[in-house]
């Protein structure tokens, strides 16, 4: 009788050690959520920030610099939720040392923005990995105003229900909209007066009507206004305002899906209207507390025709992208 005994000994430490195996199997998993590869397919450098929400855990950086052409990766923990962007014409003070940029400054002095966000106006990437449902939310918003084209691109490793529903897929703003920027939102570098950025609405004018907020603070009395149009125009899958969630909210399945953030995808190099590298087109490299930055446009609404006339602009820009094959549709 000693050997059954024995027999079922063993058994009962080999059952016990197969769910030890695959609890720390599954602890493996959650460690690792997902990995941004964030890309540069700009002609110039770009900065991104990144900043995680209240509440999750810090990322390995939260700012770096990528040369074009390059990437590099950013491994997410389980549960984490917070931000990333791009920042342009970045320089450290050369009498201060402080480091600054005309567009997506995070305000850290720094290239790492310890915990500091985004400057309006700035083209953003959302996440929230490990969310309800098993599922990874993602989007990419001009709600805030735009800097440079971004485009996220998730791959998935496992198959899901949210891939076949085609809710896990590509979102983002191929198009480069500095240029085409309505005159009241456009930011241009003082320097020169070339376009560098494009504000939101909100930022602009500061309207209830265009943050929703007070009696606009619900989807029924915000509605996306001739502004926020020309984003959805030449962007269909971004954010354009507060409640474009129907169209522009994007989910994955949580744990076996990666991101790849791409700044400039297959787009013109430049954002600036000249088509020039911004950093050798006479712009300055030594910024002064993002002081290099001049706003046109005021608490005054364009006319009907003058806003009919940009937005018109912005769809001839964005056919001529999707002919070339450089449009995200």
């Amino acid at each position: 009788m000693a050997a059954p005994a024995a027999v079922r000994s063993w058994r009962r430490a080999f059952a016990a050690f197969a769910l030890l195996l695959q609890l720390h199997l599954i602890q493996l998993r959650g460690a690792r959520s997902a990995t941004f590869t964030i890309a540069n397919s700009c002609g110039y450098t770009v900065w991104p920030g990144l900043l995680s929400s209240a509440g999750s855990a810090a990322l390995p950086s939260t700012g770096f610099a990528l040369a074009p052409g390059e990437s590099r990766a950013v491994a997410a923990p389980a549960g984490w939720s917070g931000r990333l962007w791009g920042r342009t014409l970045c320089a450290a003070d050369a009498a201060t040392g402080r480091f600054a940029c005309a567009t997506g400054d995070c305000g850290s002095g720094d290239v790492q923005c310890n915990g500091g966000g985004a400057a309006t106006p700035a083209t953003l990437a959302e996440f929230t990995l490990d969310g309800s449902g098993g599922l990874d939310f993602y989007d990419v918003s001009l709600v805030d105003g735009y800097n440079l084209p971004m485009v996220v691109a998730p791959t998935t490793t496992a198959s899901s229900t949210t891939a076949s529903t085609g809710k896990c897929a590509a979102t983002g703003c191929a198009a480069e909209l500095n240029a085409a920027c309505p005159a009241g939102l456009r930011v241009e570098a003082a320097a020169d007066g070339g376009p560098v950025a494009c504000r939101s609405a909100c930022d602009a004018f500061g309207d209830a009507q265009y943050c929703c907020s007070g009696a606009y603070g619900n989807p029924n009395t915000c509605r996306p206004s001739t502004y926020s149009q020309f984003f959805k125009t030449a962007c269909p899958r971004a954010y354009s305002y507060a409640y474009d969630d129907a169209t522009s909210t994007f989910t994955c399945a949580a744990g076996s899906t990666d991101y790849t953030v791409t700044f400039c995808p297959a787009v013109p190099t430049s954002v600036k209207s000249t088509g020039q590298n911004p950093q050798t087109a006479g712009l300055p490299q030594q910024l002064n507390n993002g002081t290099t930055m001049v706003f046109f446009g005021g608490n005054t609404q364009t006319s009907a025709a003058a806003a009919s006339a940009n937005l018109l602009y912005a769809v001839t820009i964005t056919v001529a992208l999707a002919l070339s094959g450089s449009a995200l549709v």
